[in-house]
């Protein structure tokens, strides 16, 4: 069944006749008996009833011709939305990220990107890490997602943000200056993620090798917030991106390693995808924040 056909039923209904129905058309009569013919042969029911004074749908015709209304008019509604999607006055735009991103970054991106595009939509998917980020990328369930440097193949991306690694240190611990040293941060009882847990943790831990002969690992945790209220709570120090610690309760003291240490947020795109314009549009607006 093609949707040529359904015009043409259409249209013969309309005008009862099948030479007005190909004028309107701009097609030949005969090409609008073929369809009619070929559509009729399909479906196994006779839709027009033929004679001197034109075409008349027959009752079984007359359900049909509803049917393919409407299909033409969903069919028009699917136009419609893509040209939304091609220009920017409309269509969404998916977005993955971690929690520390989509906590402190996207909210100032986002007001100022919907007022100067207030139909875009905004649809944001928050993911345990960039990994998982990446992931939503390949599979086409994201349109842009925050990554952390280096970036995979596959991938076009922009540096954001340099964001430190810092220590948050409880005051029962007893630190009162403003520099730690290596020696100080081994004998410290450690609240931290699995060391294989997160992809994106793995180039902290050779860090933390290449400057100690061993850790004391406490608590194994892998969510920010909770390590951060247990070192609220006296429990330990913790290791972790400065960005992702946020908030910080005034009572904790926040360090930098003796070495420092740093993470690159950046914000990628599949580099084989077909985008929508409203995607570069909050790309540009992403990149104008850009620190690095």
């Amino acid at each position: 069944m093609k949707l040529s056909q359904l015009k043409a039923a259409i249209a013969v209904a309309d005008h009862a006749n099948f030479s007005e129905a190909a004028l309107t058309l701009n097609l030949s009569q005969s090409a609008i008996s073929h369809s009619i013919a070929s559509l009729e042969d399909e479906l196994g029911v006779p839709l027009f009833s033929r004679g001197r004074h034109g075409a008349v749908l027959t009752p079984i015709g007359d359900r049909i011709v509803v049917y393919a209304r409407q299909v033409m008019q969903l069919t028009e509604d699917m136009h419609r939305e893509a040209n939304l999607q091609k220009g920017l006055h409309g269509g969404q735009v998916r977005i993955a990220s971690f929690r520390s991103v989509a906590t402190n970054l996207l909210p100032t991106v986002l007001v100022q990107f919907r007022g100067q595009f207030p139909q875009i939509g905004i649809a944001i998917i928050e993911c345990t890490d960039d990994f998982e980020v990446a992931q939503m990328l390949r599979e086409g369930r994201a349109d842009l997602g925050f990554i952390v440097f280096p970036v995979s193949d596959g991938f076009e991306a922009w540096k954001i943000l340099q964001d430190e690694y810092v220590i948050l240190v409880p005051p029962n611990l007893g630190i009162d200056r403003s520099e730690l040293t290596w020696d100080e941060i081994e004998h410290m009882p450690l609240i931290m993620p699995p060391e294989d847990l997160y992809p994106s943790d793995a180039p902290l831990y050779q860090h933390l090798k290449q400057h100690t002969s061993s850790l004391n690992m406490a608590y194994s945790i892998n969510q920010d917030s909770t390590t951060v209220g247990m070192v609220d709570r006296g429990l330990g120090a913790a290791i972790m991106p400065h960005l992702a610690a946020q908030p910080i309760p005034p009572e904790i003291r926040v360090l930098s390693l003796p070495t420092p240490f740093y993470r690159i947020i950046g914000v990628a795109i599949r580099r084989d995808a077909l985008h929508i314009p409203a995607v570069f549009a909050f790309l540009d607006q992403l990149k104008s924040y850009a620190q690095i």
